[in-house]
């Protein structure tokens, strides 16, 4: 019997994917063989390389002057590489809305000139900065964001007036396909995978053609996005296994009828936590301003600390398992993906009420 797994990543993949996953593991379509057993180079692999970045382009509605890469290393690797291809000697503004964005600021400081545009810090990371309290560059190469904070559960709904000619560089790494979201208005965007796309290892890059080609002298080959690109992601072994997953992700989602529809499913799960948090009289807390509370991630602390323990023990009873929040704010964290059914939530809800009417 398998869990409900609220673990913020890696994270819940759906049901049938594993299943179709066990099914062909051992032999890919009458091959023999499992995808990632096979040559890179060959037909039967590129075919699905091929069809992953079509579904991808399909549900994500991705222009064709975008390149979509499947590249190694996670989104942490990207605080690297993307000051490496975009800065071109000038500066990036950086908004620091909690600890993912935070880190990309502090490595990009490290690859050249970086300015801090805004910071929530001060808050706690609980909102998003208002427009007046960003201090943007006409200038900069590029401005950097996280879309969805996964610590903190701060969710941009809404991009900040950028000023004309700037590309916008999105770190969507917990909330990539939960939504529609446009893709033109960012010059590019990451995320890694294993929250809402399939395994870890892999990072999905999408820029804009126009950015590619303004590499630093230093970058290395398989760094360099204009050289991933020209080598369809394959100027190396790929991550073969997580890119087949992701393909069959991406089927899954259109399936259910692409992401608007999965959009209504995660307003919906959202709501019942969100519920289940201000309706406990205080019992739980959620500390971010509504407007900008994450659909995906949600943490949440007890008004005893001292419960945590018993909470979370209550929970392992009861098969849900992943809500110990993340040591930098304590508490719990409800990390409630694509993957995460109605069911699973209606678990979580259950419980919280069901432990608050004994303990408050």
């Amino acid at each position: 019997m398998r869990i409900f797994n609220f673990s913020a990543g890696p994270a819940v993949l759906p049901t049938t994917v594993l299943e179709q996953v066990r099914d062909e593991l051992l032999d890919w379509h009458g091959r023999g063989m499992g995808i990632m057993e096979m040559s890179h180079r060959g037909k039967d692999f590129t075919s699905v390389l091929h069809e992953a970045e079509a579904d991808l382009r399909d549900l994500m509605g991705i222009p064709s002057n975008y390149k979509v890469l499947f590249l190694q290393g996670g989104a942490t690797q990207q605080f690297a590489q993307i000051p490496m291809n975009l800065l071109a000697g000038r500066s990036a503004d950086y908004v620091v809305t909690g600890s993912w964005s935070k880190k990309a600021y502090k490595e990009a400081q490290h690859l050249g000139g970086v300015r801090l545009a805004g910071s929530t810090e001060a808050s706690a990371f609980t909102c998003l900065p208002a427009a007046n309290e960003l201090k943007l560059d006409p200038q900069a190469a590029y401005l950097h964001l996280c879309t969805n904070e996964t610590i903190h559960g701060v969710e941009m709904f809404d991009l900040p007036e950028v000023p004309a000619g700037v590309p916008v560089v999105a770190d969507m790494s917990s909330h990539i396909l939960s939504r529609p979201m446009d893709v033109s208005r960012y010059g590019l965007i990451y995320a890694g995978a294993q929250k809402n796309i399939g395994p870890a290892g892999l990072v999905i890059v999408i820029v804009r053609e126009d950015l590619l080609g303004k590499a630093s002298a230093i970058t290395p080959s398989v760094m360099n996005f204009a050289t991933m690109a020209e080598n369809d992601s394959m100027l190396n072994t790929p991550p073969t296994f997580g890119i087949y997953l992701a393909g069959l992700v991406f089927k899954n989602l259109k399936a259910q009828g692409g992401l608007a529809a999965v959009e209504q499913t995660n307003i919906a799960k959202a709501k019942r936590v969100y519920d289940a948090i201000d309706g406990s009289d205080g019992f739980y807390r959620n500390p971010v301003d509504v407007p900008c509370r994450s659909r995906m991630n949600v943490p949440f602390t007890l008004a005893n600390p001292a419960l945590d323990a018993e909470f979370l023990a209550e929970a392992a009873e009861r098969r849900l398992e992943g809500l110990k929040g993340h040591k930098s704010v304590g508490g719990m964290r409800a990390s409630i993906y694509n993957a995460m059914s109605l069911d699973g939530v209606e678990a979580l809800v259950g419980l919280m009420q069901d432990f608050a009417a004994r303990k408050a």
